[in-house]
């Protein structure tokens, strides 16, 4: 059935199908009610007909919805869609990796990183086994590693709740044999234990890159997993520190009991393997209770000696049969005796409840015990980030529900010292994928606070809020500024612009301009005609962006500003007749005029005075005269304009205003400004 597109439950809507495994179908959907993307696993059709099952997959699912934990993938709800027949969970959804599918691309992966993961893993199933619930079927492929390196345990939903202590589902077994624990293979009862050897398993493919036991079919397997002896990992990866071997081999062990008893005690020689890899802490039990132990290697000569000593017995009792007889009954009676003795001994041992000491304080505790008869001795304290300090971790024998000990029995407790403390690495210039590794494995909460910086590159922790050294402890909040590089912005154009504008420009867009000048006169004066960084471009803000602006010589040219006067025909012939009527004198006072000229040349203002020679115009009959006014320096347009008062009349002529270009005279050449004179 095509499920993509469909909406299930009224609010998950699916998108799209992304995993298939053994019992379910994993589609990631959009949850409309919450507006957020989510997993949703539905089961396979196979195991929907089965009542029994589906009882207890709803049972599981909603033991594990009850989980919350940094390391356990969460489960938001668990449904039943009638119409198709669908049963279904829905989870959080991650982005990240399966610890399978790095496996499969890197291979071995370094003992601290597997450990680093192991941590993580069991730290979930601490939590889990607490709330009695197993999981049966941890495996790479169920472990998913998210894109910060934090560890997500996933497939909760498909445990068995410890309390239904009954054999795996259908007879047969759930989960993947190459992850089997040995009583898993059988098909018998499976506990917390079973999940630890599983663990064992994927810390033995981390580190060694291959699974401990492979074969042609499932039985073959599985049968290996029962019977045969693990090739050590340490021998085929010898940088294997002999800490990290013994942990992997212990949790491997085929006698559950030989096993770490608890996620609790495991995470406790993990936390200890990082610190001493090679340290010899970890004790694996014989299947008698004694631990394993060095001896000298059995010699011929022992083997000589041993016979000779059976040797000699076997002649004295052949030599005196009398003897051999009553030595045999004399042997009957006293095992009689002894088992006689034992039976009573047993029988007169009166038996009590096993108190549940875990969580108590170790006065409760010893309350418990004097109630229940029995006697508390006090193991190493450990650290424990679920457990806070001063109550009791574990104990041995463990509690299970109405099994009976006899009075006086010793009950081991194991303390909390609360969160294990360590000091705070300096974090500063380290990349940030790093520090989240090591945040992740002490169990700290990061914080990161994402800022633009120019001299740290970008990914890199910038400070820190609490300094290196500190003692902090799983939980404990640590807020990191990491670099987001420099802040950046995007390069404008400014070509054809002139200067200030394509200055103003640069300068909104956070950016410098530098520029430097050329002459080009086939382009147009005073604009951009380049820029060393191209629109579009995204630079580092107070970039500095190098322009070039057209900027046209010109040559300036001088031109003489003259005032041309033209007497009027009738000033002459007045001044004429005047002459021949009147005495010398008087004629020479009529003849000449003052003029007062105020010269205005493009806003620049100056006054000339100047005198029209009238006599001498007559005299050499000429009709105009010329005044030198100014003289104008520069180029293009020019503005002229002129008032000339005469001061014999007192009257002022207007001239102008009048322009010129003065780019087409020659240079030094002369303009005239005309001024006639007709009154004197």
């Amino acid at each position: 059935m095509n499920l993509v597109g469909k909406i299930i439950g009224n609010r998950y809507e699916i998108l799209e199908e992304v995993g298939n495994g053994g019992m379910a179908l994993v589609y990631k959907a959009k949850d409309h009610v919450l507006n957020r993307f989510v997993a949703v696993k539905i089961l396979k059709d196979e195991f929907t007909t089965d009542s029994d099952f589906i009882k207890r997959f709803n049972s599981e699912a909603q033991s594990a919805a009850a989980l919350s934990h940094a390391n356990i993938v969460s489960i938001y709800d668990v449904g039943h869609e009638e119409e198709n027949n669908l049963y279904y969970i829905v989870m959080e959804l991650i982005k990240g990796k399966t610890l399978k599918e790095i496996i499969d691309k890197d291979g071995i992966l370094s003992w601290k990183w597997s450990i680093n993961i192991a941590i993580q893993i069991a730290s979930a199933l601490e939590l889990a086994h607490k709330n009695g619930i197993i999981h049966r079927d941890i495996k790479p492929h169920n472990i998913i590693i998210t894109e910060d390196g934090v560890a997500k345990v996933t497939d909760f939903g498909i445990a068995k709740a410890v309390s239904n202590s009954t054999i795996t589902a259908f007879g047969t077994t759930i989960g993947s044999v190459h992850y089997f624990s040995p009583e898993q293979a059988k098909g018998s009862l499976t506990d917390a234990k079973s999940d630890i050897y599983s663990l064992g398993v994927v810390m033995y493919e981390m580190l060694t890159g291959e699974v401990p036991f492979d074969a042609d079919t499932p039985v073959s397997v599985a049968l290996k997993h029962m019977q045969e002896e693990p090739t050590e990992a340490i021998k085929i990866n010898k940088n294997i520190p002999t800490a990290i071997n013994d942990i992997v081999m212990k949790a491997m062990q085929k006698d559950p009991e030989s096993r770490y008893q608890s996620a609790t005690e495991m995470l406790a020689d993990l936390s200890k393997a990082l610190k001493d890899p090679d340290g010899d802490f970890v004790i694996i039990e014989n299947k008698d209770g004694g631990y394993t132990r060095i001896m000298n290697a059995v010699s011929e000569d022992d083997i000589k000696n041993n016979k000779k000593k059976k040797g000699k017995k076997k002649n004295f009792f052949a030599e005196h049969k009398k003897t051999a007889i009553a030595v045999g009954i004399l042997s009957l009676v006293l095992l009689f005796v002894i088992v006689f003795l034992i039976t009573r001994l047993v029988l007169d041992t009166k038996k009590v409840v096993i108190p549940n000491l875990v969580g108590k304080t170790e006065a409760e505790a010893r309350q418990l015990a004097q109630e229940s008869k029995v006697i508390i001795e006090i193991g190493e304290s450990q650290a424990s980030s679920e457990v806070e300090e001063g109550k009791i971790i574990s104990q041995e024998p463990p509690f299970s529900e109405g099994e009976k000990i006899a009075e006086g029995t010793k009950i081991k407790i194991i303390l909390s010292t609360g969160p294990e403390t360590t000091k705070l690495p300096d974090f500063e210039n380290k990349s940030i994928e790093d520090v989240r590794r090591d945040a992740s494995r002490m169990g700290l909460v990061l914080e990161e606070v994402f800022e633009n910086h120019n001299e740290i590159e970008e990914g890199k922790v910038i400070s820190q809020d609490t300094n290196p050294g500190v003692l902090v402890k799983s939980g404990d909040k640590i807020v990191v500024h990491v670099s987001k590089g420099v802040k950046k912005t995007t390069v404008p154009t400014v070509i054809d612009m002139d200067e200030g504008t394509a200055k103003a420009t640069l300068s909104n867009a956070k950016l410098k301009a530098n520029v430097t000048y050329t002459n080009d006169p086939t382009k147009q004066d005073g604009k951009v005609i380049s820029q060393s960084i191209e629109q579009g471009e995204e630079v580092a803000e107070d970039t500095t962006i190098d322009l070039t602006v057209n900027k046209i010589e010109v040559v300036k040219k001088n031109v003489n500003l003259k005032l041309l006067v033209t007497v009027s025909d009738s000033v002459l012939n007045s001044i004429k007749n005047n002459s021949k009527n009147e005495t010398t004198e008087s004629t020479n006072a009529n003849t000449s005029v003052k003029l007062k000229v105020t010269v205005n040349v493009n806003g620049n203002q100056k006054e000339v005075n100047a005198t029209v020679d009238l006599s001498k115009m007559i005299k050499e009959d000429e009709k105009t005269q010329t005044i030198d006014l100014d003289k104008i320096t520069g180029t293009g347009s020019q503005n002229v304009e002129l008032q000339v008062l005469n001061t014999s009349t007192n009257e002022t002529t207007k001239i102008g205003p009048e322009t010129f270009d003065i780019d087409a005279f020659k240079d030094d050449a002369t303009h005239y400004v005309r001024y006639t004179l007709n009154k004197i």
